[in-house]
């Protein structure tokens, strides 16, 4: 079998050169190639020998995706990607513009296991986890198809990033290096939905990042009804859990809160995470839900929001609410995946 050549770091690379007898310089060449021009075959490096380049291909293999589909919203020009994977599993991932410039949204794993009942993510289940250098393709791809540069990371798409550490961890290593993409911890976000022993595998490293919180309940009796990882990890842990990291690392968690009509958005829900997250270092990011075709939940109404967040704000809790992109291309992750398996 070959290996996936995208998935090593500079060292790693290095190291099979020397092996094969090459100079460390050309693995630098051949990183570069790969990680900042965004090559799909090695017939692209052009200022490596021919030899080389044969040599490369019948040990290794550079895993791209492919575009199976691009959305294009109408109202704020989002982009909704379907990829297609080297084994034909299907990923999303989208492209959103701001005013300091592109951010990426990307998955981590083909499917999900967690379940949350307000998520089209897991609902065809769990298929495998993305290797680092199909996380990074999505980059590069979109990069490439819309010849941009993408700026910020956020690790909310299809999967549980920290269902899959190992890979997620060298993806945010090899992306933030000097010598590929170079994009800094601080414009990365990584989002949870609690998986407790991973939030302190992270904090040991101590990374810059954004860590959000996918918290959406104020209590263990609705946490448990819409996301079954609060049987294993509940609340009261998974807060420890994050006041642990913001005092290991001082930095704030963002806490997303799925705004639920008639589930989690009454006053007193807003008075219990008020007091569940009083003194963190945190912010709470509330989410109008989407609607998903298989669950019956709506998002919460106007006048709702605006007491939420009234009560919050009234206990010292920073709150905002994200900001609704690509509404008419279903921009959130698992939507498109799920209507393409469906019919295939």
């Amino acid at each position: 079998m070959k290996t996936d050549i995208k998935s090593l770091t500079l060292d790693e690379l290095k190291a099979e050169l020397a092996k094969m007898g090459e100079k460390a310089f050309k693995a630098g060449q051949i990183y570069s190639w790969l990680h900042k021009r965004g090559a799909v075959s090695f017939d692209e490096m052009t200022d490596i020998s021919k030899n080389l380049r044969e040599n490369l291909k019948n040990s290794y293999v550079i895993h791209n995706c492919s575009i199976e589909k691009k959305l294009v919203s109408m109202y704020d020009s989002t982009v909704k990607y379907l990829f297609r994977l080297h084994d034909g599993e299907l990923i999303e991932s989208v492209v959103m513009k701001y005013k300091y410039g592109y951010t990426i949204c990307v998955s981590s794993q083909v499917g999900c296991k967690m379940g949350c009942r307000f998520c089209a993510s897991g609902i065809a289940g769990f298929i495998r986890n993305l290797e680092p250098s199909e996380i990074l393709s999505q980059i590069y791809t979109a990069q490439r198809d819309l010849d941009i540069r993408i700026s910020h990371i956020v690790m909310m798409g299809v999967g549980e990033p920290l269902d899959n550490f190992d890979n997620v961890t060298k993806f945010l290593a090899m992306v933030s290096d000097e010598n590929g993409l170079n994009i800094g911890m601080r414009n990365i976000s990584l989002s949870t939905c609690g998986v407790v022993t991973g939030i302190y595998k992270l904090m040991e490293k101590k990374l810059q990042l954004t860590l959000s919180v996918s918290l959406h309940a104020p209590n263990d009796e609705i946490r448990s009804e819409t996301m079954p990882v609060n049987n294993k990890w509940n609340i009261d842990t998974l807060l420890k859990a994050c006041r642990d990291y913001t005092k290991a690392t001082s930095r704030r968690i963002s806490f997303e809160y799925a705004m639920i009509d008639g589930v989690n958005d009454s006053d007193e829900c807003a008075r219990q995470l008020a007091s569940r997250l009083k003194g963190m270092l945190c912010h709470v990011n509330l989410i109008p839900v989407n609607s998903v075709k298989e669950r019956d939940y709506k998002k919460s109404k106007e006048e709702r929001i605006r007491s939420f967040i009234k009560i919050l704000e009234a206990k010292g809790i920073n709150t905002t609410v994200r900001r609704t992109l690509g509404s008419d291309i279903n921009a959130s992750c698992g939507q498109l995946r799920r209507g393409e398996t469906n019919r295939e």
